[in-house]
């Protein structure tokens, strides 16, 4: 559905005068969660969340939401419109005594609509690296020359500010993705929201579709260190009953390392064929080269599930990239909230095709704990100045 144009709102007089003024010692945080407030709002309608409030005498007179997207007007943001409600509410364009709540460092645009507002105070939350003009790029509020001079107060409730907006991007991110790697009609593809638990454990995802073998299949997978060609590239294979976040505990211990960790085809955040009958050893294998050919990736160490052991025995038949070590991992028992993430990409049957085919009937109960994957770091490590060491697979 199309977005419909929001007005900023304004409190009528009346109104104002029956809103009870803020605890004083709370004020910043009381008014940065009303601006938190518009800013889910416009994520709601689509657009980049930001969200503003004007104050005065610890009143609120207005609130504004960005709508330049819903209103075609590159003006239409945050503070703007909440700036233009309340001078409607006051019947001046000066906004003496007032202060302004937002929750990303202001721009050029409307830094200079708050000067010329003369405004007392502008208190904003998550800095803007890129195009902040409170101090992050330049800082209009402490140019000596003009002729108003605004208090600016940064960082109040910066974390939940950025978070927000980090979530939208990631989902817009996601959805751009989704468009460009759009499903097979012969696979189903797990809900992101099946993740959101374990989200923070996991580095970003990225994701390959373009492979001969996966023939637009989509596979996920971390890349710790995207790029590098310097350090050991370390390949980890979960098992049939698993995804990548088996693995959650060890790559933080293998700084030097390049850790690759794919949720294999038919596992994890990667696609679901409804069919069986593509899931072998020789099959997974050779996705696994391609896209290991197409990371520039030429020879690398593997430790992986004892059940994906044929698939490491597959990977090491001659050809690139060279396999020069391979270490099964020792598993503790997975707690109940690990086991709820490995049953998380199978929310129905059709879902679990692989899981079938490759003989996992149940939900797994093994995980790589922190002590375990302390001892198997400290097996790997040395391995990265001798990368032809082996242990048998």
């Amino acid at each position: 559905m199309p977005n419909r144009p929001v007005a900023p709102v304004a409190i009528a007089p009346a109104a104002i005068k029956n809103i009870a003024p803020a605890p004083h010692e709370a004020d910043d945080a009381h008014w940065m969660g009303l601006a938190l407030a518009q800013a889910r709002e416009a994520a709601a309608a689509g657009e980049v969340p930001v969200g503003a409030v004007v104050v005065k005498d610890g009143t609120l007179l207005a609130t504004g939401r960005n709508s330049p997207v819903a209103t075609h007007d590159p003006s239409a943001h945050a503070e703007v419109n909440a700036l233009r409600a309340a001078a409607a509410v006051l019947g001046n364009y000066r906004l003496e005594g007032c202060t302004l709540y937002v929750t990303l460092e202001p721009c050029a645009m409307c830094s200079g609509a708050m000067l010329h507002a003369r405004l007392a105070r502008v208190v904003y939350g998550a800095a803007d690296p890129r195009t902040g003009a409170a101090g992050s790029v330049v800082d209009l509020f402490a140019q000596p020359l003009l002729n108003h001079h605004t208090r600016v107060t940064a960082g109040v409730a910066a974390e939940s500010c950025g978070a927000l907006l980090q979530d939208f991007f990631r989902e817009r991110r996601q959805a751009a993705r989704e468009t460009a790697q759009p499903l097979r009609d012969d696979a189903l593809r797990t809900p992101e929201a099946c993740f959101d638990a374990w989200r923070e454990a996991l580095p970003p995802v990225a994701t390959v579709a373009d492979l001969p073998s996966l023939a637009g299949w989509r596979m996920a997978y971390v890349d710790t260190r995207p790029g590098s060609a310097e350090a050991p590239v370390l390949l980890a294979l979960h098992g049939w009953g698993e995804w990548g976040l088996l693995f959650r505990h060890l790559w933080p211990l293998l700084p030097a390392w390049r850790v690759l960790v794919p949720d294999l085809i038919g596992f994890g955040r990667s696609d679901k064929p409804k069919r069986g009958a593509i899931h072998a050893p020789a099959w997974h294998a050779q996705v696994l080269r391609e896209w290991l050919q197409r990371l520039g990736v030429r020879q690398l160490a593997i430790v992986h599930h004892p059940d994906s052991g044929a698939l490491v025995q597959a990977l090491r038949q001659p050809g690139a990239p060279v396999v020069t070590a391979a270490w099964p991992v020792e598993f503790s028992h997975a707690d109940a909230d690990i086991q709820r993430a490995w049953q998380a990409p199978f929310p129905d049957r059709g879902h679990e095709a692989a899981r079938r085919a490759l003989g996992a009937r149940k939900v797994s109960t093994d995980d790589l704990d922190p002590d375990a994957a302390a001892r198997l770091a400290a097996r790997i490590a040395p391995a990265g100045s001798d990368p032809m060491g082996y242990s048998g697979a």
